[in-house]
């Protein structure tokens, strides 16, 4: 073999050698900590946009009152009477709670998904349909632990205490102090079970959803860039797939959290009397607001996190 033969096959080798670098999917844990950053700065954008609509699908979920007329008769309504009551900032009361709580939940969601991602996708970075599903109940189970559970129970109790005709808490950490003082730890992990089986779930179904249809977008071109507003059209369906599959179990969530949790004595009885006083129908209340919510939330969520990922890659370089 002469010279030039000698320094095309090093060639050949260098140009192979950098296109399996190019493709080579990123395991490090640098790929977790962008996915911990650009997940904590999109739940707090994310919930700024959303809140009004979970705050009326809460305040469905609550009114709850056997044998008397109920508040509310439908989404519409609660607007109409929360805006004629307080005003339009009514409809963010109670806010400050989920801020504080969105940014570390999305950080953890991202950044466990991503971690579990790493450790278990091919070399070519792709995942097989049960492991979006293990990676998406891993994301979820951890962010219900860590993070959602007591967000959502001090939520609840705000909410339904600025609505009571004498609220007791003053703020956020006050709130906070009252809980513990009254209840104890526990008064702010309350619905742990309910809320495991619900983020677990959604984050399955969602994360499961959204890679399984980017990854047929892509087709046989695995490094094609999925447009935003795709990207976001894809996220609002993965989100009503959630809604629809789980809303009997965060119906059941959201009472263990209230004010009125102790008269349940877990998940279960939970579920037999909400059937029992209210009846099948009960366990789909506030799905409309949560639908409309849950899309626009997943809808964003993506859209901002995918952004937000493609600018690290570009400026965080790991190699």
């Amino acid at each position: 073999m002469d010279r030039a033969d000698k320094s095309q096959n090093q060639l050949n080798k260098t140009v192979t050698g950098n296109v399996a670098l190019v493709n080579k999917p990123d395991k490090t844990f640098e790929k977790t900590l962008k996915g911990i950053i650009a997940g904590g700065i999109t739940g707090g954008i994310e919930i700024c946009i959303t809140f009004p609509t979970e705050y009326v699908k809460t305040q469905l979920q609550l009114d709850e009152r056997s044998g008397v007329a109920r508040r509310y008769t439908g989404p519409v309504n609660c607007v109409q009477l929360t805006v004629k009551d307080y005003g339009f900032r009514g409809l963010y009361r109670g806010l400050p709670v989920l801020l504080y709580g969105s940014i570390p939940k999305s950080a953890v969601r991202f950044g466990m998904f991503e971690e579990l991602k790493r450790h278990v996708c091919d070399d070519k970075g792709h995942l097989t349909p049960h492991k979006r599903v293990l990676c998406g109940l891993g994301a979820g189970i951890s962010e219900a632990i860590f993070a959602v559970t007591p967000m959502e129970t001090i939520k609840v109790k705000f909410i339904n205490d600025q609505t009571s005709a004498n609220p007791k808490f003053r703020g956020f950490f006050h709130g906070i102090r009252e809980i513990v003082k009254a209840e104890g730890i526990h008064g702010i992990y309350q619905g742990l079970i309910p809320t495991i089986l619900k983020q677990g779930s959604n984050q399955a179904i969602r994360f499961f959803v959204m890679e399984t249809l980017k990854h047929w977008y892509r087709g046989e071109d695995h490094n094609k860039k999925v447009p935003t507003l795709v990207v976001g059209a894809f996220g609002a369906f993965a989100g009503a797939c959630s809604v629809y599959g789980n809303t009997p179990i965060d119906v059941v969530k959201t009472r263990l959290q209230g004010l009125d949790a102790h008269k349940y004595k877990g998940t279960i009885d939970c579920a037999i009397q909400i059937f029992k006083h209210e009846g099948p129908r009960a366990f789909y209340k506030g799905t409309v607001p949560r639908l409309s919510r849950v899309c626009l939330d997943v809808c964003i969520t993506f859209m901002i996190y995918d952004s937000f990922m493609e600018f690290f890659n570009k400026v965080w370089r790991t190699d």
